[in-house]
């Protein structure tokens, strides 16, 4: 692990990529009408069933909210006794037994007929249950993939994604507070950036963090870019930080559009999206991914733990920074 590193590029890094993955799968959905579910959590057990929360919206549109699924014979139902919310790309954790519930929330141009977008919000809830989850705050503007994770000595590390840091499209920011309840946005926007982890021309941002047996926090994310015919590109990758030290490992990719399953996108830009949404670790060394494709569908494909690797790190986790 190292505080800094020499970025690649995602073609660099792909150049070292060999897919781990088997048996890909499309996630079903129904009562959504012809909306599209994509850009889900990974599941997650709540009150003695498997429930995810995922962006639904129609192929047309961005305006989107998130709905409550559980699964019901592999088809994942809406949970109709919990409320929605008029948000993008949700996510999900726990923090001192409370349910911290996110996502974001666009602006649109009022006098705008075709509803063009201003920009955006994380908007942030918090509940002891699914059905009590209560507005606890918003991030800074403009900023999306702001997320939390209880570290063992009982502080919350924070992850931001600031756009335009030293001529940057975004990079990835971390810090810690002692706990969730003083959180705000100036935190939030003072969190130390990595300027190492992405080119300049290229992107990326925590989706879902873990905290490994080691004590280091394991990082589910996404890296994109664009290329010269307005192409998207966006890969799954993960690494591990010290939250004490800020040192981390190089970025690796874990998984590309191609190893799943073919389908629809959004827009023809879009095609070789994939947006990572959550990983269950299975202890077998294998782990199962869930994403989001072509801003269209949400799948899921069983994996190595990529992980596992970093637990075996030696390191001094400290309680202090």
């Amino acid at each position: 692990m190292r505080l800094e590193w020499k970025p690649r590029t995602c073609l660099e890094l792909l150049e070292s990529y060999t897919s781990t993955g088997r048996n890909p799968q499309k996630l079903q959905f129904t009562d959504v009408g012809d909306r599209d579910v994509y850009n889900i959590t990974a599941p997650f057990w709540n009150e003695g069933e498997w429930y995810l929360a995922g962006r639904v919206e129609q192929r047309d549109s961005e305006d989107s909210e998130v709905i409550f699924f559980t699964c019901i014979e592999d088809v994942w139902t809406p949970c109709l006794h919990l409320p929605r919310y008029q948000l993008q790309d949700p996510f999900i954790t726990k923090i001192d037994e409370e349910w911290i519930m996110g996502g974001v929330e666009l602006y649109f141009e009022p006098s705008d007929t075709e509803k063009k977008i201003r920009g955006w919000k994380t908007i942030l809830y918090r509940g002891t249950t699914l059905h009590q989850l209560k507005h606890a705050g918003s991030g800074p503007w403009n900023m999306k993939d702001i997320r939390f994770i209880q570290m063992y000595n009982g502080e919350v590390g924070l992850f931001s994604r600031p756009f335009s840091v030293d001529g940057r499209v975004a990079v990835i920011g971390f810090s810690t507070v002692e706990s969730f309840d003083i959180l705000c946005e100036m935190i939030i926007i003072n969190a130390k950036v990595f300027t190492d982890q992405f080119v300049k021309e290229e992107w990326g941002g925590a989706n879902e963090v873990h905290l490994l047996g080691n004590g280091l926090l394991g990082v589910l994310g996404h890296i994109s870019y664009i290329d010269e015919q307005g192409n998207r590109h966006y890969h799954s990758m993960t690494f591990a930080l010290n939250p004490f030290t800020r040192e981390k490992t190089k970025i690796k990719i874990i998984a590309v559009r191609s190893d799943f399953l073919p389908g629809p996108s959004k827009r023809p830009d879009l095609t070789d999206v994939i947006f990572s949404g959550g990983l269950i670790r299975q202890g077998n060394q294998r782990a199962m991914l869930y994403v989001g494709v072509g801003d269209a569908e949400a799948h899921c494909m069983d994996i190595e733990d990529p992980f596992t690797e970093y637990e075996t790190i030696n390191v001094q986790i400290s309680d202090k920074s």
